[in-house]
């Protein structure tokens, strides 16, 4: 199986490069399945049902999320509606929405997982690492094919929680930062790893805003207005292969696709 996973998207550039680039990356690729955080896709900050369909019409799978989930009111419907919407898991239970599920991937099915770290982020929710190795075995019954987006800020949070689920899950992608790391690897019990898948949308700014309004909160502690900048778009992310037998990847790459 070969999985796509995109990182964050953000704005409309981030959804205009996903729009026209992944239907060349699904069949350069014979993609099976894709999987793409979309947590800023409405502006730079939230979602909306609208913005998701959007999303889902360009070939996404399922939609990832994480502390910017609520950032827009809309969202509350597309959690009652749309399973293919995943937030965090480690929000309290009676929250609406889920934090997991099971897909159909062609002939297999796969398991998406969301979590959100702890470490330096503003929202502190349950404890993802007490929570996944349940939900794991859970979904395990139904598929050994499962993909973990971990939205965390702290790589030590992220890299701990990969090394847990070793063996248990086929892939663990992290998104959040923006940045997207070179640590690719594939871990001894067979599973993929990246630390951050970067970002989808306006890469001359400040993680996908203008950069002047960021430089000049910096210099002055004032409030400012972060627009979502427009130049040098390009898609970031990390495809995956995994046996659809045992569920263990065999080659993980990152993706750096710019939008002319």
């Amino acid at each position: 199986m070969k999985l796509l996973f995109i990182g964050d998207i953000v704005g409309q550039p981030g959804r205009n490069a996903v729009k026209i680039l992944l239907p060349k990356l699904r069949e350069q690729h014979r993609l099976d399945f894709v999987i793409a955080n979309g947590e800023n896709s409405a502006g730079g900050s939230g979602i909306t049902p609208k913005i998701a369909e959007e999303i889902f019409s360009a070939g996404v799978d399922v939609i990832t999320s994480g502390d910017h989930l609520w950032d827009q009111k809309e969202v509350l419907e597309l959690l009652a509606s749309e399973k293919r919407f995943l937030r965090p898991m480690n929000y309290p239970a009676d929250v609406p929405g889920h934090g997991s599920g099971i897909f159909n991937a062609g002939k297999h099915a796969i398991g998406v997982l969301n979590f959100q770290g702890r470490t330096f982020m503003q929202q502190q929710l349950e404890n993802p690492f007490a929570l996944a190795l349940d939900e794991v075995k859970r979904l395990r019954a139904q598929t050994k094919i499962l993909f973990v987006d971990f939205h965390a800020e702290a790589t030590s949070e992220k890299i701990a929680f990969g090394r847990m689920l070793d063996g248990q899950v086929s892939a663990v992608a992290g998104t959040h930062t923006h940045v997207q790391t070179a640590d690719e690897q594939i871990f001894p019990g067979g599973t993929a790893y990246l630390s951050d898948a970067g970002f989808t949308g306006p890469q001359e700014s400040v993680l996908g805003r203008e950069i002047e309004p960021v430089i000049k909160r910096f210099l002055t502690s004032m409030p400012q207005r972060f627009e979502v900048a427009k130049e040098r778009v390009i898609l970031h992310g990390a495809l995956i292969e995994i046996d659809e037998n045992s569920g263990k990847a065999l080659k993980i790459s990152r993706v750096a696709e710019r939008l002319i």
